[in-house]
């Protein structure tokens, strides 16, 4: 096969660092690549992978981490064997070029790419670059950032402000059947659609559980609530709707919503822009993350796409004045999101592919 066809995506862990680079494949194809997948064999990449028809090759993966855990000491031999891995992978694909999402298991990608000479394009979803990302970033040929904050932390001469890619798909939403697929179609009152992130939220969830009576006086409330967090006492309340996660359905059930209230997750919050979808970010606070989030969401309210919320300042009866205010706001909000020059990345990205491929 022609190696100039061929590239190979990688990232996993979390479908942040998937969905992505699932943005990129109607592009590709129409650009006359073959793309194949290399993620690790536990991850959700491979899931996505599998339900995006992608070939998927499954390595071995460590997670390196700042904190102690006994894992610690056998992890660094796990990124060393998907190394080897990922060196045998590439070797028989012979790709042009790998683009890399982030996520611990590119590490071990980037590096054996680096070793065979295959050029690296990393994006980089959040305005500060993660451990991975920089880990992998001295053997790229070329970084693509989302948020222009970020371009002050890269190497000036691989930088590029790129924008996030966004799924073609949601753009195609049907308001209609995101409704009947979700049991809440009519009603009057708008549809607020709550997202905690591919692995849901713990602390969201009860936070919104809480204020529910209230909530549903006013909205009709979808929940993504993750893994292992439909609350079985829930079920079947008339105007509110649990699911651990959605796939397929999700450009209708975006296109349903009215407000969205949601962590503040690169990838999410950029799709929100996109959509021009009203929302409330709480990030994750420092306890559970490096900060991240908090970034994102800060940079996002500074431009007027979002209103913030903290965790820590969620009492009871805040979370509904919140959601009133966004409400109240949402029109000025959509205004700076028609204006914003990063609605979608996928173009620019290709561009840069096309540079090093």
């Amino acid at each position: 096969m022609d190696p100039a066809r061929i590239i190979v995506l990688t990232g996993g862990g979390t479908a942040g660092h998937v969905i992505p680079n699932l943005a990129l494949l109607p592009l590709l194809t129409q650009a006359g690549w073959r793309a194949e997948y290399v993620g690790s064999e536990a991850g959700i990449e491979k899931r996505l992978a599998a339900e995006a028809g992608l070939p998927f090759h499954g390595i071995a993966s460590g997670k390196l981490r700042r904190y102690f855990d006994w894992k610690n000491f056998s992890d660094p031999f796990r990124v060393i064997a998907g190394a080897f891995q990922a060196w045998s992978v590439l070797g028989r694909l012979r790709p042009r070029v790998v683009f890399s999402k982030g996520g611990f298991v590119a590490v071990p990608v980037v590096f054996a790419a680096r070793l065979r000479g295959i050029p690296v394009i990393i994006h980089e979803s959040d305005l500060t670059p993660g451990l991975a990302n920089r880990l992998a970033i001295p053997f790229a040929a070329a970084v693509c950032a989302s948020f222009p904050e970020t371009l002050r932390h890269l190497p000036a001469a691989k930088a590029v402000l790129t924008g996030a890619p966004i799924r073609a798909e949601l753009f195609r939403g049907d308001r209609a059947k995101g409704e009947a697929f979700l049991g809440l179609a009519g009603g009057g009152h708008p549809l607020l659609l709550v997202v905690g992130g591919s692995l849901g939220s713990r602390n969201l969830n009860a936070a919104l559980r809480a204020a529910l009576p209230d909530l549903l006086a006013r909205y009709r409330v979808a929940h993504l609530c993750g893994k292992a967090g439909i609350d079985p006492a829930w079920e079947g309340k008339p105007g509110y709707r649990q699911l651990e996660y959605v796939s397929a359905e999700m450009p209708d059930v975006l296109a349903a919503a009215d407000l969205i209230l949601s962590r503040a997750g690169s990838n999410a919050i950029f799709e929100f822009l996109a959509l021009q979808k009203p929302h409330l970010l709480v990030p994750l606070p420092l306890s559970a993350s490096r900060g991240d989030q908090i970034l994102n969401a800060d940079a996002f309210a500074a431009e007027g796409y979002s209103r913030v919320l903290r965790e820590e300042d969620i009492v009871p009866g805040r979370l509904a004045q919140e959601l009133a205010l966004l409400e109240a706001n949402a029109e000025m909000l959509r205004e700076a999101m028609r204006a914003s020059p990063f609605r979608d990345g996928a173009r620019k990205v290709m561009d840069v592919i096309a540079r090093w491929a």
